[in-house]
């Protein structure tokens, strides 16, 4: 299709595959371009883009904008872009693009919004593009930004002269390391009059008056704290007319450089001199920031940031010029087709998400230049939306479902031998030798996380709040400390990531439920404290307000609602995902990005009734399995899940594995490192990426590269865990100890007794592991919603998370193996399984299929079927149907009861009933495209599975 005949295309346009790709400096538009045909050929409709405007030139995320009206350079230029799209175009395929609107990153000049706040402070006319706190209750950082950049104590920095001022073009700037910040111009006079003294020889030429002249007009530059649109209007102009006045008197009169550079010198300070660094410190203390160790800095830090991240400033969309300027090139791409689809990077940051929602809808109908449907989705959009346990997704979000979290962890869950649950709890209590309640720890880490890294946020929130109850004669009694308990101890009892309120709307049922579980909780948790302060905070937080309260006053109470429910997401995230999940090491494949690691294992009849209302509400919802966010890929989650299904082996294994290892441990402080928890850890990353031989037997060493892998790997768990290390205060003693560990169980020679061991049962795994890989990649790509395929997991991929599986894609290895799949036999394909090929087969002819019959998925109706017989818990199947069209597919569970590969005979008397509805003339298997018998309506699985370990069954 050509570029102009995508115009002519239905909107919103629903994708019936969609692809990932992770654009960075090492993959470009143009390697993009060059893999389109492949993904063409694989069957994928729509590519799914990473973020790709302007960022760090080294980001490998693209998370990190610094302007959203630019690409990435690094990326490539317009022309290699619409060289990218017009390729996608003559290949019928569309372009959902990652978007962000909550936050831009910060550590880079090149985004001049904070270079302006930096620089300008209050009166930057992007100071209200931020979330900053410009009155903070510490005084010191009154009208000042805190930048914790520094990498030590800033005294320490300073003195040992990291801080230099520099000129250049009339413009003064701070330099630390490669770092630029800009310097306020009002206070060029502490420079300017160093320089004027030194050219006191030269009272009577011109340039001398016109410095003069120069530090005039700064006095009378309207200063940084100024908030009146006419004087900030006033300071723009002049501070570059001055800035443009200095760089010309120096160009003319070289005196005036050459003082200026003295002046610098005298100013930077000399290194064992403190006292010479007087004037330096004196000058960055009138600056609009701060500088601070950024170890240090959390409970100070007054921008709100992404979750933790100093570099990411989080910005107000809900300002329309906010909103129109990081939407102006997006919106362009949508009018041009360019981009046809919107993936919403985390809106649970956002102020009024639902608000932002119909907003860009209505926008990008605009753009497409048709009228906005009756659902208001002119365009295909998911959101990045985190649901936890019972949690559905609001359906008056103007989008299409989420990104498919929600589907990796149940399909994971289906895969879960819950039979095993006590006796692998058991197993994890002793070898770490002590209990972890799931509850009691996620509580415990997110109060940690209020504590350390988002002090700042919950503490504005406290003094926010204590500002109400100053307004009631009901509750003014309660103190300043006893609200900001009050506040830290619902958000650590808080059960999902956020609730919705939103002026003028009624509040919901389910938010009141969340909000008034949130206050029961935290009530229990907290017997000492008094009653009333929770039913205060209750109240406010339900738009409950007293009614004496003025419009103002009001106003006040729904801002603090509003900023409590941005600050619940990160919370939960930073102490669910970045810490309990390394934490809570029970069954690792559970701990997900969205996952509840306390269940274990969803029944076959869950897992239909989540596919049945998924078909019914969101239909066009993203299934995902692998992510670049998810804590290890797919096939990692699969091979561990196995554990599930061996108890007894996992638990012998283990006692052999920690008696042959012992003796790498290391004493620290009394403790041993790695601890029972790591290690129980490490043996669950090893069975999960163990390299396999394409015999199908395991690799009987690991090389240099796995080695390190693993260690980096488990640095960050270690890390991120924060109990014997982290990231603010690393344990250097304690990482080497546990780096030197894996390097000594991992060791090659034949003094290692651990890998005799270990080889065999991570045969049974990855053997086992494969086949639940195919059965979740048939499940996904045939289950309500639109599947998605994160870069390179078409094959076999072990990666775990991030950088880990940022690596290099190869698409020449992958095209030449998709080119074989055309002269391929499926028996050979099952028994040479380790090559991967398998798989791409698989995803190959289910997704040509669904591009043939996009019909059929995405309105066909669901139909769960009931095997019966021996195995009939071991395998889940359902139908697709939409008229007189129909698919059935078969995929195994619980496979080390049925064997290995679970084919043929082996599934004995086993069958699945076909329902009447389905016509059986011309029932052929889609892979083998064998016809498939039936009796009496009745399907032999061994008839079915009689080749490979799964089917899909259709009379097309």
């Amino acid at each position: 299709m050509t570029t102009h005949g995508m115009t002519k295309e239905q909107h919103p346009r629903i994708p019936s595959c969609t692809y990932r790709l992770q654009f960075n400096r090492w993959f470009t538009f143009s390697q993009a371009r060059e893999v389109v045909a492949y993904l063409d050929a694989l069957g994928v409709s729509d590519v799914y883009a990473s973020p790709y405007f302007q960022a760090s030139p080294d980001s490998l995320h693209g998370y990190d904008i610094t302007d959203h009206s630019k690409l990435n350079i690094a990326i490539g230029s317009r022309q290699d872009y619409d060289a990218w799209i017009a390729e996608l175009h003559a290949h019928s395929m569309g372009q959902v693009l990652d978007f962000v609107p909550n936050h831009v990153g910060i550590a880079e000049p090149l985004n001049e919004w904070w270079m302006d706040v930096l620089e300008n402070g209050p009166s930057s006319r992007f100071a209200p593009y931020f979330d900053i706190d410009w009155q903070p209750l510490k005084s010191d950082l009154r009208d000042k930004v805190l930048l914790p950049i520094l990498t030590d104590q800033y005294g320490r920095v300073l003195e040992r002269g990291e801080l230099q001022v520099r000129f250049e073009e009339g413009t003064f700037y701070l330099l630390y390391g490669e770092r630029r910040l800009p310097i306020a111009p009002g206070t060029y006079r502490y420079v300017l009059e160093i320089a004027l003294r030194n050219l006191s020889e030269h009272k009577e030429e011109d340039f001398y008056a016109e410095l003069q002249s120069i530090l005039t007009a700064l006095e009378y530059l309207p200063k940084r704290t100024e908030t009146d649109p006419k004087r900030i209007a006033e300071r723009i102009r002049e501070k570059e007319i001055i800035k443009r006045r200095l760089e010309r008197r120096c160009a003319e009169a070289p005196q005036v450089q050459q003082a200026i550079e003295k002046a610098l010198a005298q100013i930077n300070g000399e290194p064992g001199d403190p006292r010479s660094f007087d004037a330096l410190d004196e000058l960055l203390n009138a600056q609009s920031y701060r500088l601070a160790f950024w170890r240090v800095a959390a409970e100070e830090i007054n921008y709100r940031r992404f979750f933790d991240v100093n570099e990411l400033a989080a910005i107000r969309v809900e300002l329309p010029e906010v909103f129109d300027a990081i939407h102006r090139l997006i919106l362009d791409f949508v009018n041009s087709h360019a981009v046809t689809g919107l993936r919403i990077d985390h809106p649970d940051g956002l102020y009024l998400p639902r608000e932002y929602f119909e907003k860009l809808q209505q926008r990008c109908a605009k753009a497409l230049g048709t009228t906005l449907p009756k659902d208001g989705r002119a365009i295909y959009m998911v959101a990045e939306k985190i649901l936890t346990g019972p949690e559905t997704l609001r359906k008056d979000w103007h989008v299409h479902g989420t990104t498919g979290y929600d589907f990796t962890n149940q399909v994971v869950q289906l895969l879960v031998d819950s039979s095993a649950e006590t006796a692998i709890t058991k197993t994890f209590h002793r070898f770490i030798g002590h209990s972890v309640p799931f509850g009691h720890l996620l509580y415990a880490k997110k109060l940690q996380v209020m504590k350390l890294s988002l002090a700042n946020d919950v503490d504005v929130l406290g003094n926010t709040v204590d500002r109400l109850s100053e307004r009631s004669r009901w509750y003014r009694d309660f103190t300043l400390e006893a609200l900001s308990r009050t506040v830290r101890e619902t958000i650590a009892c808080f059960p999902v990531y956020r609730t919705y309120l939103a002026p003028g709307q009624p509040v919901t049922e389910e938010d009141r439920q969340i909000v008034e579980r949130a206050i029961a909780a935290a009530k229990r948790r907290n017997p000492g404290m008094e009653e009333s302060i929770f039913d205060f905070l209750h109240d406010v937080l339900l738009f409950r307000f007293p009614p004496n309260l003025d419009a103002r006053a009001r106003a006040e109470h729904t801002h603090f609602v509003l900023k409590f429910q941005q600050s619940t997401g990160p919370i939960m995230a930073k102490g669910l995902e970045d810490t309990v999940f390394y934490i809570y090491n029970r069954l690792t494949a559970l701990n997900e990005v969205g996952g509840d690691p306390q269940q274990f294992g969803l029944s076959i009849e869950e897992f239909h009734e989540r596919n049945i209302d998924r078909q019914r509400n969101w239909p066009s919802t993203l299934l995902a399995t692998s992510t670049h966010d998810t804590k290890r890929s797919e096939d990692v989650r699969a091979r561990i899940v196995v554990i599930s299904e061996i108890p007894e082996v996992w638990r012998r294994s283990l006692q052999r594995w920690r008696v042959a290892n012992r003796r790498w441990k290391r004493t620290i402080n009394d403790a041993t490192a790695p601890d029972g928890n790591e290690e129980y850890l490490l043996y669950q990353t090893l069975l999960g990426t163990w390299p396999m031989q394409v015999n199908g037997e395991p690799e009987t060493t690991a090389t240099p590269d796995y080695i390190e892998r693993i260690q980096r790997y488990m640095a960050k768990a270690l890390h991120e865990a924060k109990i014997n290390t982290s990231w603010i205060q690393p344990n250097e003693e304690w990482d080497a100890a546990v780096r030197d560990f894996i390097a000594k169980v991992l060791d090659p020679s034949p003094r290692n007794k651990f890998l005799p061991a270990f080889i065999p049962v991570a045969k049974d795994v990855a053997r086992f592991g494969a086949v639940n890989s195919l059965s979740q990649t048939l499940l996904k790509l045939t289950s309500p919603g639109v599947p998605d395929i994160y870069q390179g997991t078409e094959i076999w991929d072990y990666s775990l998370v991030d950088p880990d599986n940022r690596r290099p894609v190869d698409y020449k290895r992958r095209r030449e193996m998709l080119e074989s799949l055309a002269t391929a036999h499926p028996p050979d394909l099952m028994r040479n399984w380790t090559d991967g090929r398998i798989k791409m087969f698989l995803t190959q002819r289910i997704l040509r299929f669904r591009r043939e019959h996009v019909a059929l998925f995405q309105r066909g109706e669901y139909l769960p079927l009931t095997p019966g017989g021996a195995f009939a818990e071991c395998c889940v199947s359902f139908a697709r149907q939409l008229g007189d069209q129909w698919i059935i597919v078969i995929a195994p569970r619980l496979s080390s009861r049925v064997g290995f590969p679970p084919t043929a005979e082996i599934w004995q008397d086993t069958t699945l009933q076909i329902p009447e509805t389905l016509s059986l003339e011309h029932a052929h298997d889609l892979f083998t495209c064998r016809p498939i018998p039936a009796q009496d309506r009745r399907v032999k699985l061994a008839h079915a599975l009689s080749v490979l370990p799964f089917a899909a069954i259709t009379n097309l």
